[in-house]
């Protein structure tokens, strides 16, 4: 066998061994399964066989789960069946796990599960089908859960089944719906394994366990099996029922069927024999692959993902080099977050302002960041002490003489950043980047001031930056592709996820969120409710509705923004009816947003937040009545076409030139709805005719935001999407 060995001992004992060649992580695909079927026949049949233990010859990970880069490739040769023929086909090729590991826990001997480290997914679906689980408690990073639904799929392999008759469906839908990871302790604590002992004992306490257990049975296969915390139609088990039907509404808003898809396995499935459980999962496993959601979340959130945390975006002919020494300019939020970041990479980084107590203010953000996370037990007090040693708050420049990178954080102003950059030149290495955190300046301009603009790249990051995982690579004129290189170098080693743009004004992510804004701006000067215009951008699938997230980014950035427009392109330059709102809520009401307590929202001493009573002003021909407010079917229109509408021109002035970044960029950048995919996937899965025709319609009445650019209606002329057109779409699933 390719991908296990099995090795027998002197009891009996089959000790089998996962351990996939030519990778980091055991994953499973079609052929890990062939094998897994070879070695339970072997321990079935095989009368030499007592036992057997399952473990990994990974140190990081048992298994990581479903390998889903082959997706791609079966979705295309499974569309050119027959509806019914392809159903019975994914029906039976996803069944085929399930069957293996029923076929392990009814071997009619004892299965234990030695888990050295991660079991995610499929791999800890494995461990659920053994007798006993074994979980190595001196591995700090293995954890245990069941993340499908993250990625738009569910527990495949027996877990909705499994799972609830082992701890109930309580804490099974507290696992499997929100995609919690585990670790050790907290999952013997919960049932889902029996016992915890150090990495080098575990094969010895398994293969003892096994000894002592001659016969073992599953729990569901007992005779006298009942349900922890009772099944669907029993008095608890139907409050457990009751109570989270309505929160997985509340929490997806009905935009993710395989939330909903789960809840149905798990109350359908425990009236049932678990043979007729894993079948009812299965029928539901292959009519959600089947949706759209699912296979655009695969893509965008999982493979496009990894493959631009892989640095995919390398100019060819460059090479990964480490980056070990950085300097951070400008010791405020974003750069005190920037710096703590890189600290946690292994990164030695100078925090620069212009006094030492700013600076050393910078560090003080990093030390609760630190101090939150020993508290919590994610980490020990030496390896935060270790962490915050690496940061340097100083006034003097002279420290970059050695680094390999520098970021410039200030505030976004043309002159500042010019100044910045001549004081860092004077030090920096010839071969050090100098990266500009810039949010809406095109970096061309700002490389002005720079001696040797081919080393001047922007490096955008989002705030805040210890949450948010996306990075924006801007490009100006004179970049190098030895520069684009080293960002891509550090944004990949502190753990983010980096797109590659061109050089604009608000190059790709804030371009398309301030479409986002402006039609929450747009809709409130048209007199539509402000409660209407939050809930119907959550109903699209926003995280936050733009009037929200106008006050976390602030109204004075805003306002700041709109102000050197007008300075660089003149008044005229200004249209639309966000500036009037932004400028009278800070010239007149000195409403800054959630940093001074007031914005759109009112924010209470007690933590809550409530609409600001006095909005209606906005409305330019008065609030509309009661049955003239749009439906939010409209709404959610409205909030989704701007945007994507404005990603599609970014490709078409080549702002942006991969459907992957910017599908991700516009997920993890400012959370446009992620069952769609992202911005590209959800006009690839309207079908750009289709979509064309609305956005023509919506023009009519809501204007130049829904004006579709030439690239998108040639597509539609052509039946072509963007996976297709720009020659991505083998990693289409």
């Amino acid at each position: 066998m390719k991908h296990f060995t099995l090795e027998t001992d002197k009891d009996g004992i089959a000790l089998i061994t996962f351990d996939s060649p030519g990778v980091s992580m055991n994953v499973i695909s079609p052929s890990v399964v062939e094998e897994m079927e070879e070695w339970v026949d072997a321990i079935s049949r095989n009368d030499d066989i007592t036992g057997a233990v399952i473990t990994s010859g990974k140190t990081n990970a048992f298994c990581a789960g479903a390998d889903l880069s082959g997706l791609g490739s079966t979705f295309a040769d499974l569309a050119k069946l027959p509806a019914e023929e392809r159903n019975a086909k994914l029906y039976h090729e996803l069944f085929r796990f399930n069957q293996v590991l029923r076929r392990l826990e009814t071997c009619g001997k004892p299965v234990a599960a030695a888990i050295n480290a991660l079991a995610l997914g499929g791999g800890l679906e494995i461990t659920l089908a053994c007798h006993y689980r074994i979980a190595a408690s001196d591995n700090p990073r293995l954890k245990l859960g069941l993340p499908e639904a993250m990625v738009g799929v569910l527990p495949g392999g027996g877990g909705t089944q499994r799972l609830p008759r082992l701890i109930g469906a309580m804490n099974a839908f507290d696992l499997m719906l929100q995609g919690k990871q585990i670790r050790a302790d907290k999952a013997q604590m919960l049932g889902v394994i029996h016992d915890t002992a150090p990495g080098d004992a575990l094969i010895d306490k398994a293969k003892a366990w096994v000894k002592a257990n001659e016969g073992a049975k599953q729990p569901w296969d007992e005779d006298k099996f009942r349900i922890p915390g009772g099944g669907p139609y029993h008095p608890k088990g139907t409050q457990t029922f009751m109570g989270v039907t309505p929160m997985v509404r509340k929490n997806t808003w009905g935009n993710y069927p395989a939330q909903r898809y789960i809840l149905s396995c798990v109350y359908e499935g425990l009236q049932v024999g678990i043979d007729a459980g894993l079948r009812i999962e299965t029928r539901y496993f292959t009519k959600l692959m089947q949706r759209p959601e699912s296979r655009n979340m695969i893509r965008s959130i999982f493979l496009s993902k990894q493959a631009l945390d892989k640095a995919s975006a390398r100019p060819k002919g460059q090479i990964q080099r480490d980056v070990n020494r950085i300097a951070v300019i400008g010791a405020g939020f974003m750069g005190a977050g920037i710096a703590y970041v890189s600290a946690m990479a292994g990164i030695e980084v100078a925090l620069i302002d212009v006094d030492q107590a700013a600076a050393e203010k910078g560090k003080a953000f990093a030390q609760k960041e630190l101090a939150k996370r020993v508290e919590r037990k994610k980490m020990d007090q030496a390896k935060a002490d270790a962490i915050l040693a690496r940061i340097h708050p100083t006034t003097d420049y002279a420290v970059l003489k050695d680094v390999d990178l520098v970021v410039e954080a200030v505030f976004e102003n043309r002159d500042l950043k010019a100044r910045i950059t001549k004081m860092a030149e004077e030090f920096m290495p010839e071969t050090a980047i100098f990266g500009s955190n810039t949010s809406t300046l095109p970096i061309s301009g700002l490389a002005e001031a720079s001696a040797r603009p081919e080393n001047f790249i922007g490096i955008h990051f989002f705030s805040p930056v210890h949450k948010m995982m996306l990075v924006e690579i801007i490009v100006g004129k004179k970049t190098s592709d030895y520069a684009i290189s080293r960002a891509l170098d550090f944004v990949t080693k502190i753990r983010k996820t980096p797109i590659v743009v061109a050089d604009a004004r608000g190059f790709y992510a804030n371009r398309c969120v301030m479409r986002y804004i402006e039609q929450g701006m747009a809709l409130l000067s048209e007199g539509v409710y402000p409660a209407l215009i939050e809930n119907g951008a959550r109903l699209a699938g926003m995280p936050v509705g733009p009037l929200a997230l106008q006050d976390e980014v602030a109204i004075d950035l805003a306002y700041k923004i709109i102000k050197q427009t007008e300075a660089d392109l003149g008044p005229d330059s200004i249209k639309g009816p966000t500036a009037p709102i932004i400028i009278a809520m800070i010239e007149k009401y000195d409403r800054k947003g959630r940093k001074n307590g007031k914005g759109f929202y009112d924010y209470l001493p007690d933590g809550k937040k409530r609409l600001w009573p006095e909005l209606s002003q906005f409305a330019v021909n008065g609030v509309l009545p009661e049955d003239k407010q749009p439906t939010p079917a409209y709404l959610k229109e409205r909030i989704l076409y701007a945007q994507a509408i404005e990603a599609a021109r970014c490709m078409e002035e080549g702002i942006v030139k991969d459907p992957r970044e910017a599908d991700v960029g516009s997920i993890l950048g400012w959370g446009f709805a992620p069952y769609t995919g992202g911005v590209l996937s959800y006009i690839d899965t309207i079908g750009a005719a289709a979509f064309v025709k609305r956005a023509d319609e919506l023009a009519k009445t809501a204007g130049e935001p829904y004006a579709v650019p030439d690239l998108l209606r040639d597509m539609a002329k052509k039946g072509e999407t963007f996976y297709g057109r720009f020659g991505t779409q083998k990693q289409a699933a």
